[in-house]
Formats: C-alpha cells, structure tokens, sequence
C-alpha cells in the first residue's frame, strides 16, 4: 500500500469516529445562543484544565525536587499519577505496599501523615511537619518548602 492510500485510509477512519462523536448536521444546526453558550462552557473547561495543570505541575516538580536531593531513584516518577506515591513512600523509608493503604478511608490519612513525617525528617526537618499535609493551605506549602528550602 503506497504512503498516499494508507494516509487516505488513516483520515477515513478518523474522520468516520470523529463523526460517530460529532454529528455534524447538528454541530451546522447551532445558531447564535447555543455557540455562544457551547464558547462559555470551552473557556471554563480550559481555565479547570490550566488550573489543575499547573496544580499538578507544581506538585511533581516539588516530588522531583525532594527525590533528587535525598538521593532517592527513579525522580521521574514524580510525574506518574500513582507512582508520585510510590516515590514519596521511597523517600520516607516506608514499605511499598503502603500505597494499598492509600485506598483505605480514612487509613488514608494516617498513611499520608506518616508518610510525609519520613520525608520532613528525610530533608531533615522535624517530623512533626508532616501533620501539616492535612491542612488545607499547608498542604500546598508543604511540598514546596521541603523541595526548594535548604
């Protein structure tokens, strides 16, 4: 198959299961109100997605930040969904298998302020710091101070 058909192939399909998404008589039918309100609705999921973007970003860098330092393996794990806990398990010297317990309501908390204590006192602050992580301004400020503070 020469590179012109399988390219033709390729946008048939894509625009076949764009269209079982998208059907386009009713995306031609809008008119005035429903574009406008269809253009509201794009900017708040786009503010949503950049705010929790740079959420997630700054927590990773900070994760990053505090494997590097303490010397801890694999840093980009930081960028992982579940394994940002694994690497934060690793950091504070704590069994892997905990992060089954981060499942668990309410052991959850337990675990997470256990977790964070080992890594306060694994970038040699008090481990009582770790109690902090379930404030709900500190928890931000937490990381941060514990990445980027010497």
């Amino acid at each position: 198959m020469s590179r012109r058909a399988y390219a033709r192939n390729v946008a048939v399909v894509l625009l076949a299961a764009l269209g079982a998404f998208l059907p386009a008589r009713q995306l031609l039918a809008f008119r005035g109100e429903e574009v406008i309100g269809i253009a509201i609705i794009g900017v708040f999921v786009l503010i949503f997605v950049a705010f929790f973007g740079a959420i997630y970003i700054y927590f990773a860098l900070a994760f990053s930040t505090i494997a590097r330092k303490t010397h801890t393996p694999n840093t980009w794990y930081a960028w992982v969904p579940i394994l940002n806990m694994v690497l934060l398990l690793n950091v504070a010297k704590k069994p892997v298998w905990w992060i089954f317990l981060f499942f668990v309501p309410f052991v959850n908390l337990v675990i997470l302020v256990l977790t964070w204590m080992g890594v306060a006192q694994a970038r040699g602050r008090p481990d009582w710091w770790g109690v902090f992580i379930i404030a709900p301004i500190a928890n931000f400020i937490l990381p941060g101070i514990l990445a980027w503070s010497d």
